[in-house]
């Protein structure tokens, strides 16, 4: 089945053609600065324009950076509070005119890993960890997702905000060198490991292209790998997502 799956970010809105039998990408990547401020209706506005550009009349997943519970927004970190209540399915379906389904951004990362990459086969606790503008997360048991975990809002033991400390856009704001983010990184990856004793965690997101320049800082009991799918994974996730949600509304 063919999905158009998009990635909501604080930066950017990317989309592609999703093949949910296989997980590949049937188109190139298109992407449109996410607006600023980034309010429902300038949202929507941008997802119109990317469902357009694909010349696309199916169904669409988006992969948004909030908790969403049944539909409703109940978070707003790297996008405008106003969207905090919008009934966000709602919302961009009319706005696309399609049946579009949203599912936490990180939550989408990890359905994509779960299902065809890394977390593959993998049974226990998988936790996944997209690394960009904040620090998203998406937690499995026995392949089952647990939704809207949103752990990158916990505090550390130094008393900071742990996206505030070890995201990319961190790393980039305060001109870190791979070694020191690292480090940074490694305290916020042994503080989940305390919490939830993971058997495999996955990092995605923008960073995890760069593994090879960070993993020598990483000390930790359980595997770390990074994402099969790199940051596409939002992307192929949302359109699985979509794909999941359509077949149990139509059962």
């Amino acid at each position: 089945m063919q999905i158009l799956g998009v990635d909501i970010g604080g930066s950017g809105i990317k989309g592609a053609i999703v093949d949910t039998l296989t997980g590949e990408l049937l188109s190139e990547r298109h992407r449109i600065e996410t607006p600023q401020p980034a309010t429902p209706e300038a949202v929507a506005l941008v997802l119109e324009k990317l469902v357009k550009h694909f010349e696309w009349n199916g169904l669409v997943g988006c992969g948004f950076p909030a908790a969403i519970q049944h539909g409703i927004v109940r978070t707003a970190s790297n996008i405008d509070s106003s969207f905090i209540g919008t009934n966000i399915d709602r919302l961009f379906s009319n706005a696309c005119r399609c049946p579009c389904y949203n599912l936490n951004d990180a939550d989408a990362a990890g359905l994509a890993e779960i299902r065809f990459g890394e977390g593959a086969g993998k049974s226990g606790v998988v936790m996944l960890i997209t690394i960009g503008t904040g620090l998203g997360t998406a937690l499995f048991t026995d392949g089952r997702l647990i939704p809207n975990t949103e752990l990158g809002h916990l505090f550390l033991e130094n008393g900071k905000k742990a996206e505030h400390y070890a995201s990319d856009a961190i790393r980039k704001i305060e001109d870190l060198n791979w070694k020191r983010w690292g480090s940074r990184l490694n305290l916020y990856l042994d503080t989940m490991e305390k919490l939830f004793w993971p058997d495999l965690i996955i990092l995605g997101g923008g960073a995890s292209k760069k593994f090879d320049k960070f993993k020598d800082q990483l000390a930790l009991i359980a595997p770390v790998k990074p994402a099969a799918f790199l940051n596409q994974a939002g992307i192929v996730g949302a359109g699985l997502y979509a794909k999941d949600r359509y077949g149990l509304e139509d059962a």
